[in-house]
């Protein structure tokens, strides 16, 4: 779930007619939410600070504006600019320094953001804002209940204000107390019904009470008021795996790629597929998440799942190990590497035994002899099959010997077609045939 936050404007302040045009004041004044452009109200905003130079607070003004909205467009460090030279010329301009923080927040620098919180919550101790901004940067910090204290305040100095319960569900979310959390994002839906993050969010919680269909008619919500926003596919899709209805689940994926091919929605994807048991599908998909983010650990660990699904140790356990590398903080790539090695070594005490089956591991192709290969019982009893079959072969001739030999090559097309299904017991049959045999191998030949 994405983190939501505000991007709130404050009011513009009035300039003489003199020094700027009215209607870029207003343009560079307008908010998100407006049917100005962003690159209208930049450049509206460099119109003006042109113009302004003999005014600092104006100016300032209008570096705060044309700062957010850099910011909201994801332009950082064109936004951080601004807003020094904003603060520069007016240092008691408490938005600028909220906007400043907001910025910083984006980019992880959470002191400078949190520096930047506390004084716009010191200059303007009246803003709403002020609080819901200072908040979020304690939602980040992972200090939910001070997060929770500040959206407290913001929401006394503004009960109606949707955003706030929305982010205030945020940090009831982090500390798992989902009920208080979908309260908000009712709170927030019912002042805004059109807010499709309020309904992803509530979806997210949802999710986690185990509520599924509450969660996937949130889901749905949220992408018929937004159809562009791949997230919100791709939270629906995971919903429909967390069903267990992975073809869903890839339609959704799939769309989520088509709007935004980025790693996290192809591991999903990916994941699918390994659900499906379509490994060597699973695998193609992580080696084009990794290739698209070298650095997301989450795939290189479910691509070592697949593999160890198939048998392929080797690979698995390079791929838990590049995981850890990039996080070693990853329990399940650790618990997933410890599992691997240990199954390792026993494959090669077996191998070192002379336990292996009567078939060639290495070449080994289909499931179900990866699965003999890996399962020493298996193993034995695959030998012991073929010791029995040669034994009770030596006790026939003609047509008595061509009958079992048939017998036996339909044996093991079985066993290849049926294994994976849920109904088909592997040891069971192979005991089962290798009963079969040795009653055959104590009679005489006929």
């Amino acid at each position: 779930m994405r983190f939501s936050v505000a991007v709130l404007a404050a009011s513009w302040l009035l300039l003489p007619a003199a020094h700027a045009e009215s209607t870029n004041a207003d343009i560079c004044a307008s908010t998100d939410d407006d049917a100005y452009a962003p690159q209208q109200r930049i450049s509206a905003c460099a119109a003006l600070i042109d113009t302004l130079k003999d005014q600092p607070q104006a100016q300032a003004a209008a570096l705060v504006n044309r700062g957010a909205t850099y910011w909201y467009i994801a332009k950082t460090q064109l936004a951080i600019a601004d807003l020094d030279r904003a603060i520069a010329l007016d240092p008691n301009n408490a938005r600028a320094f909220r906007e400043r923080s907001n910025a910083y927040r984006s980019i992880d620098k959470l002191d400078k953001a949190l520096a930047d919180a506390n004084k716009a919550v010191e200059l303007d101790p009246h803003d709403a804002a002020a609080f819901d901004n200072r908040a979020n940067v304690f939602n980040n910090n992972g200090q939910y209940d001070r997060a929770i204290d500040d959206y407290n305040e913001a929401l006394r100095l503004k009960p109606d204000d949707p955003q706030t319960f929305m982010d205030r569900g945020v940090a009831y979310y982090f500390k798992e107390d989902y009920q208080a959390a979908i309260k908000d994002y009712d709170q927030a839906i019912k002042l805004d019904p059109k807010k499709s993050r309020a309904f992803t969010n509530r979806g997210a919680a949802y999710k986690k009470l185990g509520r599924f269909d509450q969660a996937i008619a949130d889901e749905s919500e949220a992408i018929r008021l937004d159809p562009l926003e791949p997230e919100y596919f791709d939270n629906r899709g995971l919903s429909y795996e967390d069903n267990g209805d992975y073809d869903r689940a890839i339609v959704d994926f799939n769309e989520a790629i088509r709007l935004k091919p980025q790693a996290n929605f192809i591991t999903n994807r990916g994941d699918a597929y390994n659900h499906k048991r379509d490994y060597d599908r699973a695998i193609a998909e992580y080696d084009r998440a990794i290739a698209l983010n070298p650095g997301f650990y989450l795939a290189y660990n479910n691509r070592g799942a697949a593999y160890d699904e198939k048998g392929d140790l080797d690979h698995a356990i390079a791929d838990y190990e590049q995981a850890l590398r990039i996080n070693p903080q990853f329990d399940k790539a650790a618990e997933n590497l410890a599992d691997a090695r240990q199954e390792r070594d026993r494959r090669g005490a077996a191998t070192s035994d002379n336990l292996l089956p009567t078939f060639d591991c290495g070449s080994a192709r289909r499931a179900v002899e990866k699965a003999i290969c890996s399962d020493p019982d298996l193993a034995r009893l695959d030998r012991e099959i073929d010791a029995a079959y040669k034994a009770a072969m030596a006790k026939r001739n003609g047509r008595a010997a061509t009958q079992l030999r048939q017998d036996q090559r339909a044996f093991l097309i079985q066993r290849n077609r049926s294994f994976g299904s849920p109904a088909y017991n592997l040891k069971r049959e192979m005991e089962l045939r290798l009963a079969a045999l040795r009653g055959m191998s104590a009679k005489a030949l006929p």
